[in-house]
């Protein structure tokens, strides 16, 4: 079994910083991508900021030069600093990984993780 983990969503008051992380853990052979979306309440989930394999990081255009994303591939674990943070940054974040399993090495699926709060008050 495969499973993403996260952790450092809250509460924060806007001009602050937060920073999530995501591991993944369990029978993994392969990981392809792995990245951060989230998701309004009434709005669509979007692209926060992640990579694939062999490319480079995609950042949503209203995070630029305010959220860094980064990965420690030793650890499968990607994070997610935020600063600057805006009310309207205010959505469940949720971790994304394209990995394959020890038991079917050529299959690639997207896991999620649970979701982690984060609510930025004006």
């Amino acid at each position: 079994q495969v499973q993403l983990v996260e952790s450092g969503g809250g509460l924060v008051q806007a001009g602050g910083s937060l920073r999530l992380s995501c591991a993944a853990s369990g029978s993994i052979f392969s990981i392809n991508g792995m990245g951060w979306y989230r998701q309004a309440p009434g709005k669509q989930r979007e692209l926060v900021a992640g990579i694939i394999s062999g490319g480079g990081t995609n950042y949503a255009d209203s995070v630029k030069g305010r959220f860094t994303f980064s990965r420690d591939n030793a650890k499968n674990t990607v994070y997610l600093q935020m600063n600057s943070l805006k009310p309207e940054d205010t959505a469940v974040y949720y971790c994304y990984a394209l990995m394959s399993r020890s038991d079917a090495k050529r299959t690639y699926f997207n896991y999620w993780g649970q979701g982690t709060q984060v609510t930025v008050s004006s």
